[in-house]
C-alpha cells in the first residue's frame, strides 16, 4: 500500500495550523487571530486541484474565481459572530447562529448565481 502525500499533506498542514492556534493563543492575542485566519487552507486546495486537474490553467482560474465569490458567506458568519460576541451570546448560539447566517447566505448566493447562469 502507497501513501498518496499529494492527498494527506494538505490535512496534516490543516492539523499543525489548528494546534498553532492554539498553542499561540496562550502568548499573543493579537498573532492567533491572524494565524486563524490566514489563507492557509486555499493554498491547499488550490494545490489538491491543480494536481487533478494536472495543471489545467482554466480550471484553477475558475476554481479560484469560485473560491472569491464564496468566502462572501463566510464574512456573513463572522459579523453575526462579532454582533453576537458583543451582545454577549454564548460560544454555542454564536456559533450556530453565525452557521445558520452563512447558510442563509451560501443559499441566497446559490441561487442569484443560478439567476444569473453562472
Amino acid at each position: 500500500m502507497t501513501v498518496d502525500w499529494q492527498r494527506i499533506l494538505p490535512v496534516v498542514a490543516s492539523i499543525l495550523i489548528i494546534i498553532a492556534v492554539a498553542i499561540v493563543r496562550q502568548y499573543s492575542k493579537a498573532l492567533a487571530p491572524i494565524l486563524a485566519t490566514m489563507p492557509i487552507n486555499i493554498p491547499l486546495a488550490m494545490w489538491i486541484i491543480y494536481n487533478a486537474d494536472r495543471g489545467d490553467q482554466a480550471g484553477m482560474e475558475q476554481f479560484v474565481r469560485d473560491l472569491f465569490i464564496n468566502i462572501l458567506p463566510t464574512f456573513v458568519f463572522l459579523l453575526i459572530a462579532w454582533l453576537g460576541a458583543r451582545a454577549g451570546w454564548g460560544l454555542l448560539a454564536t456559533i450556530i447562529i453565525g452557521y445558520m447566517g452563512w447558510g442563509l447566505a451560501l443559499g441566497a448566493l446559490l441561487v442569484l448565481r443560478r439567476l444569473l447562469g453562472g
